[in-house]
């Protein structure tokens, strides 16, 4: 044989009796094709292997109306609200007609701001009074009492104390107990200033009201005694209840508690905060609660300070160790500690949600027999859900950490037998497969980088060119803004590879099954990595990985895994529920997030937030749905036209449609201080007055009411939203006050309280006439300076002045504060002075006598040793608001919400 003859390849054809693998030019005619013809639905739906692009609007189509019908309609579900004329029909139910008239009875005493008039006296007056008509039924007593405390606590890194604070306590108990096991409910009926107080904390004080009315008539007796706590000194901040759970005769007694409150107008009620460590609570929450809501994903993010906000339930905690529940109104936060907190704009069937419930859960806990010695049940933390509002889903951690790892096992597995599926009917070798699922894992995260950069990028654009919060009123923005760029990301990158290796062996089909696989597997890593780190609100990544698993099971086992396009129906079907329920309670995690921004400060670039939220909602919602683009002909056109959307809903966001504020109903927060700054030097004479507004922003569009401070800005926002925007009088002189803070004790300002001590340095100051102050302006006098050794000295002092103050507390020249009479934690955990003393009272307003001890280790007592700075806040005086003060106010554009008081801050050195 010539070496020409040995280089010519033979094709050689093994005999089989599989027509299917005969050559098409050698297959008889009679023999079965290889691939059956297209049916109607393959006709209409798919061509070359892929899915026509014009159903990818049907695709899109499809998840939005999810999501619009039944998603959001579950997340706002009231139910029908009792009436009066009901209650023949409902005996022993919670009538909503008689809460709403509580609630209206109490918000039209006006603001009830702690030592006021309205508070101390009519709110106390009007509750006492409608505790009293509640006559003792033939199963229960009631019996009332007024508690008057003073006392303090650490809230933050703030020294809180009050003086003569109010509670108003109500005890229901079984005729002839002897029990000495209760349960506390506790809500507020204290305002904050120039607030209605409806939704905060009215609602809840209404709701109390009604079912103690109705345990105390009803013929079931209770097994164990309730405490009803209308607490008095809630907005101080927390007074009331700390007040309560020290000093109360009755709180040794509560093992439990169930705390309401309020960041909102009304909606569905939240448990969003258990225990710690009493899953027997969630075990009588499941089995009572009529209306389920409730979150370990809300209580991880509140006990992580994401939310800015506090409530009593810490209080009942740290200082009582009462394991309770924390439940709270989310909804309409827009109106939250605002003018139009009102009581006509709370829906009733909130009441009667909040009604129902409230009622079962105090009946299953006073009547079950953990609460008797709730310290044997501590047995660690829960992790709990709803589902859409029908029912609740508990489980302990431990169960939780047993059921993440299974799961993500499992898919594991399945993803692993899946690829050698695919080996076998692909005829390429499983190596090969694995490596290109590595590959397509690498892609994965690109993919998922890419997505996390591009809306964080539009974020930061957004607060670059002034236009943050475009979506605060039209929430919808975000889901053009946010979502789309996250969807683009998400789907441009693996489009893009498989654009570069299309003449790949393996079908389009099958490429986009191993994106997915990679994408499930990515979860089961992070489930497993979040589990071991004890993270417990993993559990939404478990259910991801569960319901993609159950999909590719039913794929595998009806063998469409092999098929070009069909696989995806068991895909999407399987998907469905995961989507409907993550797109619930991500639709009221927005609900309640979006309104905060408006409170969240002026640090904060609210649009990175949102682009950081969406990035994590998109991950959890469309992780599964969004690669199916890659099988739709035209896929980088369609992926293409999300960006068309996010320009658009740019474009829209330039308009006044996309303004962020609307009057009464989407309010810009201010705080306004008609303000006395006087400083003392070292002889006691005045070295520096003046008066002023002291505004405290409370979100990042500051510029919207200026006309001149920020003059390039407002030019360019004018052109933008192609109006002028509002003037404000005298903003054109307003001034950061944070040069001050370089040189005068806690910048000499009247913080009112711990976050305005916070974000002090953004704060504005604006020249103006004289405020009109009381006749009870703070004062300190030295009653007695003792030398207690060479190097330590003694002052013995007392403080008068309003019923809202606080004393800044800075020692000079190398002194420092060796002991003192106020609480002990600053001191003792080496808190960084200034120290921020908060002080309140309620009904009696003694002088407070207090004493400072500093020690200067070099003995020197020539020099200056101690700075004072006082506070002090008119914060329910209307009648000393000036002239000049309510014509600046007036200027304020109807969008905005300007909380108004007179101050006054004034400094010594001793």
């Amino acid at each position: 044989m010539s070496g020409a003859e040995k280089n010519v390849r033979r094709r050689v054809i093994t005999p089989t009796s599989d027509p299917t693998n005969l050559d098409p030019l050698i297959r008889p005619r009679g023999s079965q094709q290889y691939e059956a013809p297209p049916n109607g639905c393959e006709r209409a739906f798919v061509q070359r292997n892929k899915i026509k692009w014009f159903w990818a609007p049907a695709f899109f189509f499809f998840w939005l109306m999810l999501y619009v019908t039944i998603s959001i309609p579950a997340c706002h579900r009231l139910p029908r609200p009792l009436t009066i004329a009901d209650e023949a029909k409902h005996p022993d139910q919670f009538i909503a007609e008689r809460a709403e008239n509580n609630l209206r009875d109490l918000v039209n005493l006006g603001p009830r701001v702690v030592g006021s008039r309205q508070n101390e006296m009519a709110a106390l007056k009007l509750l006492s009074e409608k505790t009293h008509k509640i006559k003792a039924g033939t199963a229960n007593d009631i019996e009332v009492d007024v508690q008057v405390a003073s006392g303090s606590y650490v809230h933050w890194s703030m020294v809180n104390m009050y003086q003569s604070i109010q509670n108003i306590v109500v005890k229901v108990s079984p005729k002839g107990t002897n029990s000495t096991t209760y349960l506390l409910v506790n809500s507020h009926y204290d305002s904050v200033p120039a607030g209605p107080g409806a939704g905060d904390d009215g609602s809840m004080v209404a709701t109390m009201i009604e079912v103690l009315r109705v345990l105390v008539n009803s013929e079931k007796p209770l097994k164990n005694p309730v405490v009803f706590l209308f607490n008095g000194a809630e907005e101080n901040p927390l007074q009331a209840s700390h007040a309560f759970i020290t000093q109360h005769k009755w709180a040794k007694y509560c093992k439990a508690l169930i705390n309401l409150d309020s960041c909102g107008n009304g909606g569905r009620e939240i448990l969003f905060q258990s225990g710690p460590n009493h899953p027997w609570l969630m075990k009588n929450y499941r089995r009572a609660i009529k209306h389920p809501y409730a979150s370990t994903m809300g209580e991880e993010m509140f006990q992580n300070n994401m939310i800015p906000s506090d409530t009593d339930f810490r209080i009942f905690r740290d200082h009582g160790a009462v394991p309770g529940l924390d439940m709270a109104y989310t909804y309409n936060g827009y109106v939250y500690h605002t003018r139009h907190d009102k009581a006509e704009i709370f829906p009733r069937g909130s009441l009667q949600h909040t009604g129902d419930n409230l009622l079962a859960l105090v009946r299953e806990i006073a009547n079950s027999p953990e609460l008797e010695d709730s310290s044997k049940y501590a047995e660690g933390h829960t992790i709990y859900f709803d589902v859409m509002g029908w029912f609740l889903v508990f489980y302990t951690e431990t169960e939780g950490v047993i059921f993440n790892v299974i799961v993500s096992l499992t898919a594991i597995g399945t993803i692993g037998f899946a690829l050698k599926l695919m080996s076998d009917s692909s005829g390429i070798r499983l190596e090969k497969i694995f490596t290109r699922a590595l590959h397509t894992f690498g892609v994965n995260l690109l993919a998922l980088l890419a997505s996390a950069i591009l809306p964080v990028i539009l974020g930061l654009f957004m607060d670059a060119v002034h236009l943050p919060m475009s979506w605060f009123s039209n929430s919808w923005l975000i889901l053009g803004l946010y979502f789309t760029t996250f969807f683009f990301g998400f789907a441009i990158v693996p489009a893009l590879y498989f654009h570069w290796t299309k003449l790949d062996k393996l079908a389009i089909g099958q490429r986009i099954q191993i994106l997915l696989h990679c994408h499930c597997l990515l979860l089961a890593i992070l489930t497993l990595i979040l589990t071991i780190c004890g993270v417990r609100s993993v559990f939404v990544l478990t259910l991801s990985c569960l319901f993609y698993t159950v999909g590719l099971i039913i794929n595998i086992a009806t063998k469409l895994h092999s098929k070009d396009v069909a696989w995806v129906i068991p895909h999407i079907v399987c998907w469905v529920p995961p989507f409907v329920f993550f797109a619930y309670f991500s639709h009221g995690f927005f609900t309640t997030f979006i309104p905060m921004f408006g409170r969240f400060g002026e640090n904060l670039n609210p649009d990175l937030a949102v682009a950081i939220f969406s990035v994590a909602v998109g991950f959890l919602c469309c992780g599964f749905i969004i690669p199916i683009l890659q099988l739709f002909n035209k896929s980088k056109t369609i992926i293409c036209a999300l960006l068309g959307v996010t320009l658009l809903c740019f474009i829209i966001a330039l308009t006044p449609a996309g303004f962020p504020y609307r009057p009464e109903t989407n309010v810009q927060r201010f705080a306004v201080l008609h303000t006395k700054r006087t400083f003392h030097d070292a002889e006691n004479n005045v070295r520096r007055q003046e008066s002023g507004y002291f505004i405290m922003p409370q979100d990042r569009r500051t510029y919207t009411v200026k006309s001149e401070l920020f003059p390039y800005q407002n030019e360019f926002v004018s052109i933008l939203f192609f109006y002028q925007l509002d003037d404000v009088i005298n903003m054109t002189l307003a001034q950061r006050i944070g040069s001050d803070c370089d040189k005068e004790i806690n910048c000499g300002l009247p913080l009112y309280n711990q976050r305005w001590h916070k974000t002090r340095k953004n704060s504005l100051w604006i020249p103006a006439s004289e405020p009109v102050l009381g006749n009870d302006l703070p004062t300190v006098k030295v009653l007695s300076k003792k030398t207690l050794s060479n190097t330590k000295i003694r002052y013995d002092m007392t403080l008068t002045g309003p019923n809202h103050m606080a004393v800044f507390i800075q020692p000079l020249n190398g002194g420092f504060v060796t002991n003192w009479s106020f609480h002990q934690a600053p001191l003792r955990l080496k808190f960084d002075p200034p120290y921020f003393i908060y002080f309140s009272w309620g009904v009696n307003g003694d002088p407070l006598n207090f004493w400072i001890e500093i020690e200067k280790p070099n003995g020197n007592w020539n020099s200056s040793t101690l700075e004072l700075g006082l506070g002090g806040h008119w914060t329910h005086h209307k009648d000393m608001l000036t002239p000049d003060f309510k014509k600046f106010l007036d200027s304020f554009p109807k969008y905005t919400d300007a909380t108004p008081w007179p101050a006054s801050f004034e400094s010594w050195i001793y």
